[in-house]
């Protein structure tokens, strides 16, 4: 991965400001990964969410935790769709090697530390994504990264 994969992660804009729903996206391949997300964090703001708030409102009004219950709410569905709706598998970073580096493989540091954790059920991963989402905000966290495996690994190599 290059530079700009490994420094991507899913930052919004600032809470509760006219563009409080997006997310800021930097020039480079992260951005239609991040673009595909984009769409589903709407629809669940605006049509999945249950507020008071009418339409416009529901973007704009919005907490540091909405945003990230929206984020997770949009990664559950994109994996659980990826999954073929019957599991997702979701990747995380541990401190352990998982995978020891041979042949043709060259370690990053990163990969080799990835750790899977799968669901049979989306709100069982929407409700972990969301206890892990600082996994994918965070600076430095290769959120996108994190993501791009997730989806991966919940389509399956196979299909």
């Amino acid at each position: 991965f290059g530079c700009d994969w490994t420094q991507a992660h899913f930052r919004f804009r600032q809470p509760y400001a006219g563009l409080a729903y997006a997310l800021e996206a930097g020039k480079g391949g992260t951005r239609a990964v991040l673009m595909a997300v984009q769409a589903h964090i709407i629809r669940y703001l605006l049509f999945l969410r249950d507020t008071e708030h009418t339409h416009l409102e529901r973007l704009c009004r919005i907490s540091r935790r909405e945003q990230g219950e929206a984020l997770a709410a949009a990664l559950a569905e994109t994996l659980w769709a990826a999954g073929g709706g019957g599991r997702a598998i979701v990747c995380l970073v541990s401190t352990a090697v998982h995978i020891v580096p041979s042949g043709d493989y060259k370690a990053d540091s990163f990969t080799e530390r990835i750790q899977l954790f799968e669901f049979g059920e989306k709100a069982a991963a929407q409700e972990f994504l969301f206890a892990h989402i600082h996994c994918f905000r965070g600076e430095g966290s290769h959120g996108v990264i994190l993501f791009l495996y997730s989806l991966l690994f919940s389509r399956t190599l196979e299909r």
